[in-house]
């Protein structure tokens, strides 16, 4: 029988933290029992540390990939298989030794004590957080427990006092050189990377702290193409403080949302900095394993000179971010219309139509950062909306969403990543049913304003941004303006029905009313990633992919940071923050292979 998921508040818990509550005797009480318990092998007790509706989330310490337990009968299981069975491979011990305890306060009736401390297995090292709360004749419990990969055992990141002391004269630029063209047949990559974004950047500069040889290869001319190239409006949406990279913070003093093109020379910035192997203006056409040795043959072709050249490599990672082929909805009579049609990735700017009228197809983000430009440059503009909207103001929503953990004055970023990434995300849901709620109060005014001209909000299935952005890796808008554009009658609204046709002056609507446009553009999104893979893979390995985004029954991500179906196939995605956190884990488990000591994954159904 599944357990009941709910959030563990004093009312749901009959319980509550005393005001004069000994934090950290009350940590060390329950952190010693765990140890002992799992010293133990004992499932009986180690489920007595446990809340018997809990959460154990394993960040790929004792599973090798991403897994959620939720409930008694799955926890056991769980325990029984990878902890304490006959065949156990994990060998997992716990430190007593508490790296931090703390009252977690989330709201007045939801409070937690946590718990961080460190742990290891046979190959690895890692580190536990818990939240534990009281029980009304049980004393305390782990309601959300998380194990994470953060180490490999004699294999640490050469950085801080690790780094290298050997003094360089004269010879650093050209060794440079020589590694960044793979000269040396004894050093050929392990990895090869598609994709020069922040999601492979990070990624490689993981490997090279862990001394893995990494090349980076990416069809357009500069890295940070991908940001520099795209609609003059853009900008990041997230804060700074959530989109550091690893090792290299931005400035103290750089903007809270940061431009695109800003964020596209730091990116060129960080490849040169942290002496990342990138190829540019380079196409990978074909990638094929052998199965006698492992090894991958990749193809490539410099897209100036025309040259091709075959790369070996024991891994291959695509980082090609959310977007596969652009998705234009198939829609009758596109011959017809004598204007303009184009996908949101042709965009540049609002400049290039002044005069026109435009049609905007979609409603999310890019739709609207689109529409608020052609708007400030006098361009007649209507936001075609073909489903509701989930909208939250970056004003009123980001604090509440990233405050204080990823805000000014907040914890180390590594801290910051480990705590948030404890949450499972069914539980994150539940806290973002609150969260959306509070955040809407504080929008009221925006989102009256847009139900008065007729737009369509929706609360984002309950959960709100962040469970939108894992399941469907969009729905939505963080307001920067646009909103009161639409209210203002600035940008134009049509909804309610759906598109039946192109006509020769525009669109056609399935209830009769039409729309002339000069142009009309699609903020539609993308296909699936998988797409852009296979023409290079073939299809016997294409087929074997799972899914790639969207969330399991677990409430797991599908198909990312761990392997794609086929041995060392990777695909590395996620906006910065899920990026900077995991590409430790995938550099970790790549790294792990590369010396033979990883272990067996323990992996939920793949969703194909």
């Amino acid at each position: 029988m599944a357990s009941t998921e709910y959030l563990p508040t004093t009312a749901n818990i009959h319980a509550s933290i005393a005001p004069d509550t000994d934090v950290a005797a009350v940590a060390k009480a329950w952190l010693s029992s765990f140890a002992h318990a799992v010293q133990a092998k004992d499932t009986a007790l180690i489920l007595q540390a446990i809340h018997p509706d809990g959460w154990w989330r394993d960040l790929f310490a004792l599973t090798w990939d991403l897994r959620t337990f939720q409930g008694q009968a799955k926890i056991k299981q769980f325990v029984e298989d990878r902890i304490v069975g006959q065949d156990e491979e994990v060998g997992l011990k716990i430190n007593e030794g508490i790296l931090e305890a703390a009252l977690m306060k989330m709201y007045d009736d939801l409070q937690f004590i946590r718990v961080q401390f460190a742990l290891e297995t046979r190959v690895a090292g890692g580190r536990g957080v818990a939240f534990i709360v009281p029980t009304p004749n049980d004393g305390w419990k782990a309601f959300i427990l998380a194990t994470h990969l953060d180490s490999i055992k004699d294999h640490p990141e050469r950085i801080g006092p690790l780094r290298s002391f050997a003094p360089n004269h004269g010879k650093w630029e050209d060794a440079r050189r020589r590694e960044q063209a793979f000269e040396d047949p004894q050093k050929q990559p392990e990895v090869i990377i598609v994709g020069a974004g922040h999601s492979a950047l990070g990624l490689a500069a993981r490997l090279g702290t862990l001394g893995v040889r990494v090349l980076i290869v990416d069809k357009n001319e500069r890295v940070g193409d991908n940001w520099r190239n795209r609609y003059e409006a853009l900008c990041l949406h997230d804060t700074v403080w959530s989109n550091h990279l690893p090792y290299l913070p931005f400035p103290p003093n750089w903007p809270v949302y940061i431009p695109a093109k800003k964020i596209a020379n730091w990116l060129e910035h960080y490849a040169e900095v942290m002496e990342l192997n990138v190829w540019m203006s380079t196409l990978v056409t074909k990638a094929t394993r052998d199965e006698k040795s492992g090894k991958w043959s990749v193809t490539v072709k410099n897209t100036k000179s025309g040259d091709e050249r075959v790369v070996t490599s024991d891994h291959v990672v695509f980082a090609l971010g959310f977007g596969g082929q652009a998705k234009v909805p198939d829609i009758p009579d596109r011959d017809t219309f004598q204007g303009q049609v184009l996908h949101s990735t042709e965009h540049r700017s609002a400049k290039d139509h002044l005069g026109k009228k435009v049609v905007i197809v979609g409603a999310c983000t890019s739709a609207h950062d689109i529409a608020a430009d052609y708007a400030e440059h006098g361009v007649d503009v209507t936001l075609f909306q073909r489903s509701s909207t989930h909208i939250m103001s970056t004003k009123e929503g980001m604090p509440r969403l990233l405050a204080p953990l990823f805000w000014e004055g907040g914890p180390p970023t590594d801290i910051a990543d480990r705590i948030a990434n404890t949450i499972p995300v069914r539980f994150s849901k539940l806290l973002g049913t609150r969260r959306t709620k509070a955040i809407a109060e504080a929008d009221k005014e925006i989102l009256d304003g847009l139900h008065s001209v007729g737009y369509k909000t929706n609360d984002g299935e309950g959960g709100g941004l962040f469970w939108l952005a894992m399941k469907r890796g969009g729905g939505y808008y963080l307001d920067v303006g646009a909103c009161q554009m639409i209210i203002d009658g600035k940008i134009k609204i049509k909804n309610g029905t759906q598109i039946e046709r192109f006509t020769p002056s525009g669109l056609k609507f399935e209830d009769g009313s039409e729309i002339n446009a000069d142009v009309i553009l699609f903020a539609t999104g993308f296909g699936d990633q998988r797409d852009a893979i296979r023409p290079i893979v073939g299809d016997a390995v294409a087929d074997k992919m799972p899914k790639i985004w969207g969330l399991n029954d677990e409430g797991e991500l599908n198909g990312v940071w761990r392997e794609l179906g086929t041995d060392g196939l990777w695909y590395m995605i996620g906006n910065f923050a899920w990026a900077r956190f995991f590409s430790k884990h995938v550099a970790l488990q790549i790294k792990a292979k590369q010396i033979g000591v990883f272990g067996t994954r323990y992996s939920a159904a793949p969703v194909m």
